[in-house]
């Protein structure tokens, strides 16, 4: 199934995937080309979007994030978002009654799906309906929500600064995570000090902006590795000096190093293989 991208308004709350009378949980799959972009937007439920192939970049409001298939977004209803497609996508969406999945924070948040997860929601798709009377349906919802309110959050996304120098640092570093140029020398071109800089940074995103420049350079490293880059060409491409030092952050980051994370993200037969 493909959305209808052209019937969307701005900021269209769309009602017609919400799950129907009788049921708690609606499940959808949508197929897309390299590219495609689903613009502005927002539902009237709560949603998780999953790719069991690809990779989509979600936007909301001043942050991004990059999702490849080990990885979901939960997206609160009304929450405003749009999605572009890095390379071709096989999406799994799955549409809550607000108040079915408890102890999710009130903004979009990146999950870890975990392997339980993720055949939840394949299974939820094939059956498209998780339906209130039916026993079974029920028991998966009922899973379905414990396995949500417990996964692990990812702080694989980015959230841009407000304040024009802060952004103007951000967007120096975003443009080419590679560089190294030091943060006093950023700040001087902005013609702002460290100390200010740091202080917006917390106070805007609640990250020091190291933290964030790090993020930076391993969301780019996720595009990098999918599209086929070596352990060592990434790293040097997102400004790491040694491999070494870039499979610790990524390890720190993902749980694996990045040479098993890319294996299982590629296997057919393996723990992430594909549907």
């Amino acid at each position: 199934m493909r959305h209808n991208i052209s019937r969307m308004r701005q900021a269209e709350i769309l009602r017609e995937f919400d799950p129907p009378r009788g049921a708690a949980v609606s499940a959808l799959a949508y197929e897309y080309p390299a590219g495609a972009l689903v613009p502005d937007h927002a539902h009237g439920s709560d949603q998780l979007i999953y790719a069991i192939e690809g990779i989509m970049e979600v936007s909301s409001g001043r942050s991004v994030w990059t999702i490849p298939p080990q990885f979901a977004l939960w997206i609160p209803a009304k929450a405003v978002h749009r999605i572009r497609m890095i390379g071709e996508v096989r999406m799994r969406t799955l549409y809550f009654r607000p108040g079915v999945v408890s102890r999710r924070p009130p903004q979009c948040s990146v999950l870890y799906v975990g392997l339980l997860l993720r055949e939840l929601i394949v299974e939820a798709v094939r059956l498209r309906l998780l339906r209130l009377q039916n026993r079974l349906e029920r028991a998966l919802r009922d899973l379905l929500s414990a396995q949500l309110a417990n996964a692990t959050a990812a702080p694989i996304g980015l959230t841009m600064p407000s304040e024009l120098r802060a952004l103007a640092i951000a967007h120096a570093i975003a443009h080419n995570p590679a560089n190294l140029k030091p943060l006093a020398s950023l700040c001087a071109d902005a013609g702002v000090s460290v100390r200010t800089i740091q202080r917006i940074y917390r106070r805007e995103i609640g990250i020091d902006i190291d933290t964030w420049r790090r993020q930076v350079r391993l969301t780019r490293a996720v595009q990098l590795l999918v599209a086929g880059g070596s352990v060592k060409e990434v790293a040097f491409a997102v400004g790491y000096r040694q491999s070494s030092a870039f499979v610790k952050a990524f390890r720190r980051l993902f749980g694996l190093t990045p040479k098993v994370w890319t294996a299982g993200l590629r296997s057919t037969s393996g723990p992430y293989g594909l549907r």
